[in-house]
């Protein structure tokens, strides 16, 4: 009777050793007709998926390879898309055993408005975002229970969650465009279901995926479509040095060498110069490119060709299906020099007028400059068209307020100076202050004297601006104790707030002060080509005196600053070789017109932005 129930028993048995095939995800869920590069990869995750044949049947479609790796979750496709294949629906069959399944695949077709898509560039200024700090615009969105970790909002404590998405941002845009910036650079976006709620977005749990608690996937698209319909750009930010211990794939590693350090957490030297330096030890770059960044946030090998190729694939997706006018790519050089080099290169493939810039962060100009594209001082080449100006944000503060000697502001003419490192200054990102920094404002000012110069200059001279949000309202802080001391809410922007910084009329007198210049300035430099494609001349700063001269064909702009809370005289006819034969200019700020003179005296603070 045992035996006769034992073969009766053992087809059943036999079948549930081999489930039912199921995926459970597949990155990208769609793909485009018409690429340049023609090779699709596909990530099929689900159990014991690596156990099936896959074969595919359409027109002008060819699987080349379907390959496997150690866990037998996974399965990278990689097909050839020939340029005749046709946008519609077909059928990628999974078989196993007696055990089928069809899963259809989606080709669009391209939008015409990412096809010559353009980037970022020194026309543009940068206003940076962190969403979750600016405005909550959809409270209901703060904590989504169906995630792992769904992080209650806490406004009480600067490094919790606390509520703002892009829906906030949306609601805000008349704010950001009467400001006069015409781009905006989100911190990142996607999913972050962590412990603790990851408010600031640098440790991703999906790369394709918007956070739920920002929003979607369509309306951060809807977001971008609404910017465009402004004039705006919008620049997003990825992360490709690491990922979110909590993400799939080290949770279940797709292969052994998915992860760098792959028995165990080893953090980085933070340490940047081992790129470059000529006598640097294989241990010291190893800990640069292959340790991880926290403990929290693995560090992924690049140099496993699938993960690069999932990468730079999610950066092309994201440009193709959100519309996205630039990347801001965190910790470049944590990343394998020849992994970035190759990234950059087919993004621009695809969209060559695109433009990413890097977070190189580097005390000096040298080492910025190794960073950036066809840069002299490297044989091989980054194909990373812009770089940060870290060099120049480290002593900004300082130059500002100084009053030493001829006065702090030879500390910039010193900076400037070295642009012969950069192969292209004018692509070099600038910026007073981020969402890393301290604020260039430690505390709120008495006056505006050296905040109107600093700003001033950042928004006239070389490079392309980037404003941190709330600047203009003189948000202040350090980062002494804590990140989220220079990440809190903009006032107004969040239910219960008692003052509205967005409204004039919740503004102090000195807060309207700053934004007003800010606004000033930034709708006079839309369209300046002296500006933003201008030469550059600057003289030594003399008694504390700074001067220097944009030019662009017939258009001039002239630029001079007291840097001392004193007044100073100066003689004019050092500068006679961009003076010579003019007698008088129109100052934007005043609106007056300036006769030069033999010898004049600058206020105390002076700033003169002057048009001839």
């Amino acid at each position: 009777m045992r035996k006769i129930l034992f073969l009766i028993l053992l087809p059943f048995l036999t079948l549930s050793l081999h489930a039912a095939i199921k995926i459970d995800r597949i990155d990208p869920a769609f793909w485009w007709t018409g690429m340049k590069n023609g090779e699709l990869q596909i990530m099929v995750y689900g159990h014991d998926i690596a156990n099936t044949t896959v074969s595919i049947d359409y027109p002008g479609i060819t699987l080349t390879d379907a390959v496997k790796l150690e866990s037998p979750n996974y399965l990278f496709l990689y097909l050839d898309i020939k340029p005749e294949a046709q946008p519609g629906t077909f059928d990628i069959l999974f078989t196993r055993g007696n055990e089928k399944l069809k899963y259809k695949y989606v080709l669009k077709a391209r939008e015409k408005r990412n096809i010559g898509k353009k980037g970022f560039s020194a026309e543009d200024v940068l206003y940076l975002i962190m969403p979750d700090r600016f405005a909550d615009g959809d409270p209901k969105t703060n904590v989504i229970s169906s995630m792992q970790f769904p992080a209650k909002v806490d406004r009480n404590n600067p490094n919790a969650r606390h509520g703002g998405d892009l829906q906030g941002i949306e609601q805000h845009l008349d704010y950001i465009q009467d400001l006069g910036v015409t781009a905006i650079w989100l911190n990142p976006v996607l999913e972050n279901d962590m412990p603790g709620g990851s408010y600031h977005g640098y440790a991703t749990t999906d790369y394709y995926k918007v956070d739920p608690r920002f929003g979607t996937n369509e309306y951060y698209k809807e977001l971008i479509s609404k910017c465009h319909d402004r004039g705006m750009k919008v620049v997003m930010d990825m992360i490709f040095n690491h990922c979110g211990s909590e993400h799939i794939w080290f949770k279940d590693r797709p292969s052994l060498d998915w992860f760098n350090f792959p028995d165990g957490y080893v953090q980085t030297s933070y340490r940047l110069t081992p790129h470059f330096d000529p006598y640097a030890s294989q241990y010291d770059k190893d800990l640069t490119v292959k340790g991880w960044f926290v403990k929290s946030m693995p560090d992924l090998n690049q140099h496993n060709p699938h993960l690069m190729k999932y990468l730079s694939q999610n950066s092309i997706w994201w440009i193709e299906y959100s519309g996205i006018d630039g990347i801001r790519m965190d910790t470049h050089p944590y990343v394998y020099f020849d992994a970035m080099s190759k990234w950059c290169a087919d993004v621009e493939n695809e969209y060559p007028e695109f433009n990413i810039v890097g977070e190189c962060w580097y005390p000096t100009e040298a080492g910025s400059a190794w960073w950036q594209a066809d840069s002299r001082l490297h044989k091989q080449n980054s194909n990373l068209k812009s770089v940060m100006d870290f060099p120049l944000q480290g002593i900004v503060r300082d130059a500002f307020t100084e009053q030493t000697g001829n006065g702090g502001l030879n500390k910039i003419y010193d900076k400037i100076a070295m642009d012969f490192m950069y192969e292209d200054p004018m692509s070099v990102l600038t910026f007073l202050d981020n969402h890393d920094t301290d604020r260039f404002l430690l505390k709120e000012p008495e006056n505006l004297g050296f905040f109107k110069q600093a700003v001033a200059f950042l928004l006239t001279s070389r490079g392309i601006p980037q404003i941190y949000y709330g600047t203009e309202i003189l948000m202040h802080g350090s980062k002494a104790k804590s990140d989220g001391l220079v990440r809190l809410d903009f006032p107004g922007g969040f239910p219960g707030d008692t003052i509205n910084d967005f409204l004039a009329k919740d503004r102090t007198p000195l807060q309207n002060e700053a934004f007003n210049f800010m606004k000033k300035i930034l709708h006079w430099r839309q369209g300046n080509e002296a500006i933003t494609k201008g030469d550059m001349i600057h003289f030594m700063p003399t008694n504390g005196i700074y001067l220097y001269r944009r030019a662009y064909n017939d258009k001039n702009v002239l630029v001079i600053m007291n840097g001392n809370d004193k007044e100073k005289k100066i003689t004019m006819n050092r500068y006679n070789e961009i003076l010579n034969g003019v007698h008088s200019a129109r100052d934007v700020l005043t609106g007056k017109e300036i006769t030069f003179e033999p010898e004049m005296t600058f206020a105390p603070r002076a700033l003169m932005i002057l048009e001839y």
